[in-house]
């Protein structure tokens, strides 16, 4: 199975990401980690874009998203869970990741991104205050 999470920076992505591992044992993937499979990087997307494909009926793979180019990468048959929040909560958790520090040109990239996933089609999409055991629900009937 292939569960792509789908979210601007700071949502909870990869928290989300290791909720679901605990269940369903999957290799994670997040950004351009792709390119560790080759040497050459048109060889590491194609070999890549291999996996996903393969995933959607097979080994689970949880690819995390959150450039909008990467998106593309998706086959058909991916369960694409979009995840959101605030702008606010957002600017607070990369204020925390900045170790107290968000610079205004990294304020304004955030302000600039937020709302970019709200129309991408999905199987789900979450906020903050998601049901995991639902979310799990979810996927679980997906893969059957």
């Amino acid at each position: 199975m292939l569960i792509a999470i789908i979210g601007e920076n700071c949502v909870g992505k990869s928290t989300l990401a290791g909720k679901i591992n605990e269940h369903i044992d999957a290799k994670i993937y997040s950004g351009k980690d792709y390119l560790r499979l080759e040497k050459n990087p048109s060889a590491a997307l194609s070999r890549f874009r291999q996996l996903l494909q393969e995933a959607v009926n097979g080994e689970n793979i949880i690819y995390i998203i959150t450039e909008k180019e990467h998106v593309e990468l998706l086959p058909e048959g991916a369960l694409r869970i979009v995840l959101t929040a605030e702008l606010d909560v957002i600017k607070e958790r990369f204020r925390a990741r900045m170790r107290g520090n968000l610079p205004l040109p990294v304020e304004k990239m955030l302000e600039a991104k937020h709302g970019m996933y709200d129309d991408l089609p999905c199987s789900m999409k979450l906020d903050a205050a998601y049901d995991i055991k639902a979310v799990l629900e979810t996927i679980m009937a997906a893969s059957a």
